[in-house]
């Protein structure tokens, strides 16, 4: 791994500042009261740590790049959670958090599924929006909020989270939207359950019956056509969440129907 390039990430790490002792206290005396212009200075003014801390990493095989922006992601962490009352340097604070998130990093790429650049670019930069949003906000922010902010499809932000991810159960939870959990089989679009597979083993015409309007849309598209419950949301405009909550009491009405 080389770490003596001038640029990483697009960063010219020649020409980055170095903040004097005043300069720090008087951006977190700013970023305290709210203001990102100042956060976004302090940021910049510690990318220099970032730079000794992955140093420490250079017997590893990982790009340079990717360990530059994750401990960028330790270090604004380390921003905003430093408190300033403290009798500690920032360094002191922020080192042990900037490889911490490195470590976890390594941790979970040590599969042998490789992810591409532009997919991890992607969610390097959804893990950073969201971390600034559930700051600000004081709450995980939304699928939709995510990609309001980020401007990229809800669809390659769930894809590119997945990606990053190790591998886990289908039923994991990928995220939280108003306090449901959205798993990766929620995800998935059902391309071989189609209709013909289904009537051949179970009475669905009658257990369909059994549902309103809406609950026989959303299983006809998820489970007749195979679509997800992003794209089903996306046809009836209602939350993905909403297509969850529904799906599973469809669900539920359709079995009690089907083994009575």
């Amino acid at each position: 791994m080389s770490l003596g390039k001038v640029e990483i990430c697009g960063v010219n790490t020649s020409r980055l500042p170095v903040l004097k002792t005043e300069e720090k206290e008087e951006l977190f005396r700013k970023i305290n009261a709210g203001d990102s212009l100042a956060r976004n200075q302090y940021i910049e003014g510690n990318l220099r740590l970032v730079l000794s801390v992955i140093r420490r990493f250079s017997s590893t095989n990982e790009n340079p790049d990717d360990l530059f922006q994750i401990g960028c992601i330790g270090l604004i962490k380390a921003i905003d959670h430093f408190d300033t009352t403290l009798q500690v340097k920032f360094s002191t604070y922020a080192v042990p958090m900037i490889i911490g998130e490195i470590r976890r990093f390594l941790r979970d790429n040590s599969s042998s599924i490789r992810v591409s650049r532009s997919v991890k670019d992607t969610a390097y930069k959804v893990l950073y929006v969201k971390e600034t949003l559930t700051r600000k906000n004081l709450k995980e922010p939304t699928l939709e909020e995510i990609a309001e902010v980020t401007g990229i499809p809800k669809e390659d932000i769930v894809y590119a989270m997945d990606a990053i991810q190790s591998p886990m159960s289908l039923y994991e939870p990928v995220y939280t939207d108003n306090g449901d959990s959205i798993a990766i089989m929620d995800q998935i679009s059902d391309k071989k359950n189609k209709e013909d597979t289904w009537v051949e083993h179970l009475s669905l015409n009658e257990a369909m019956k059994k549902l309103n309007k809406r609950e026989r849309e959303i299983i006809d598209l998820r489970f007749f056509e195979g679509k997800t419950q992003m794209e089903v949301a996306d046809l009836i405009g209602i939350s993905q969440a909403q297509v969850s909550r529904l799906e599973k009491s469809a669900l539920k009405v359709m079995k009690n129907n089907l083994i009575a």
